[in-house]
């Protein structure tokens, strides 16, 4: 009887030292960061369901996070990915030896899940404002102004100019771009830039209204834009064959996020493609976005994710994200200067890539000095204009750095 319940009690105790909970407490520095992960992790979600703020990427994001530091799970295995022995991705290993989210990372680390983001994107754009006047144009290009003071800020404070490329890419505000350009250029970041991306992306209405009124005027916020122009269906068919043909000539590495971006959007104005459309709208963006979220959510790990270079990432997303903003006002003030005063310059902070919550903001903003001002589809404009813009920047860095 003895030996029965000995045995009873070493099973128990086998048990025990092999759960989740035992694992966590073998080391009081790892029980600390995991405890710290999970703070945030519950942040992300509150932001996500009560705030509602990107509920479909940060509940994604944040349960991917919850999944990979769950102690004794072993899900995800970034050293798969990242070897110091060879440069090369062994997919027979990782189908062999790697969990779950392995299997889904390989999307992110062949840069599938971003393209075919943006495609659905494209379905689910109206580009029209932007061909109805082309000069906002300028204004999403002058967004991009906090990719490249974030760039050079990180190269100041030490990030190597791969790192420092995937840090400037969060000004654009463009999610899927910046795990593009980080899978490639600084893969071991990817957890940091992405989440800092998808948040301050959800921060929008939080980050941007403070600016646009320390840079604008009580008059020039409550300044009402003309109509926009008639676009022809000829017009919104030949927009992104144009726009695929130009910019890919100009900046090849801009292929992958400029082509099926422009691709989704021919879907859906050719008029014959209707269930692509429809498609790339929403059951293949939807199934894309839940494991993209997942598999870049478990990227971020306590024992690499908190750390000083984090913290400076987070710090230099936001100034990115913050001097964006200013040069799409900056230059929406000079435009309203030149063309004396039809420009609202509330549009110019649209230029970061948010689609279409940061139109929304200025259409937010605006209204509130003038009940009867609709900036919606004027914004949209540099709002659109900027997702080909950060594609664009993003393509300039990987020219540069990539090879």
């Amino acid at each position: 009887m003895s030996d029965f319940f000995s045995n009873i009690t070493n099973a128990v105790k086998d048990f025990v030292g092999t759960t989740g909970i035992a694992q966590m407490l073998e080391n009081n520095a790892d029980m600390i960061k995991t405890l710290i992960m999970y703070v945030i992790i519950g942040a992300l979600f509150y932001l996500a369901i009560v705030k509602k703020f990107e509920p479909l990427l940060l509940v994604t994001i944040a349960f991917g996070m919850l999944l990979a530091n769950l102690p004794g799970a072993n899900l995800f295995h970034m050293d798969l990915f990242i070897s110091e022995e060879s440069s090369s991705l062994d997919i027979v290993k990782i189908v062999n030896e790697g969990g779950l989210i392995d299997l889904l990372y390989l999307g992110v680390k062949l840069g599938i899940y971003p393209s075919l983001i943006f495609l659905g994107v494209g379905a689910m754009t109206d580009f029209t404002p932007l061909i109805a006047n082309p000069k906002s144009l300028l204004l999403g290009a002058a967004a991009q102004f906090g990719v490249f003071a974030a760039f050079t800020g990180a190269l100041l404070i030490g990030f190597f100019p791969e790192a420092a490329a995937a840090i400037g890419i969060i000004g654009g505000a463009d999610g899927p771009t910046a795990i593009l350009v980080t899978k490639i250029l600084a893969p071991e970041l990817l957890g940091a830039i992405a989440i800092a991306a998808y948040s301050y992306m959800a921060l929008i209405p939080i980050i941007q209204p403070p600016f646009m009124k320390l840079l604008t005027s009580k008059k020039e916020r409550a300044i009402v834009m003309g109509n926009l122009r008639p676009v022809s269906q000829t017009e919104k068919v030949l927009f992104p064959i144009v726009v695929t043909l130009v910019v890919v000539l100009i900046v090849p590495d801009a292929a992958p996020l400029v082509g099926m971006l422009m691709l989704g959007n021919l879907f859906n104005v050719c008029g014959v493609t209707d269930r692509l459309s429809k498609t790339a709208q929403n059951g293949l963006i939807n199934a894309v976005t839940i494991c993209l979220g997942v598999s870049v959510g478990a990227t971020a790990k306590a024992d690499t994710f908190l750390s000083v270079p984090t913290l400076s990432i987070v710090f230099l997303g936001l100034a990115a994200f913050i001097l964006s903003t200013v040069g799409g006002l900056l230059f929406g003030k000079l435009m309203c200067f030149i063309t004396h005063g039809k420009i609202n310059p509330l549009i110019g902070s649209a230029g970061v890539s948010a689609v279409p919550m940061a139109a929304r903001v200025s259409q937010v903003v605006g209204q509130k000095e003038n009940p009867s001002n609709f900036l919606l589809m004027h914004a949209m404009g540099p709002n659109v204009a900027g997702v080909i813009g950060s594609a664009v920047a993003a393509g300039v860095f990987l020219t540069r750095f990539a090879g």
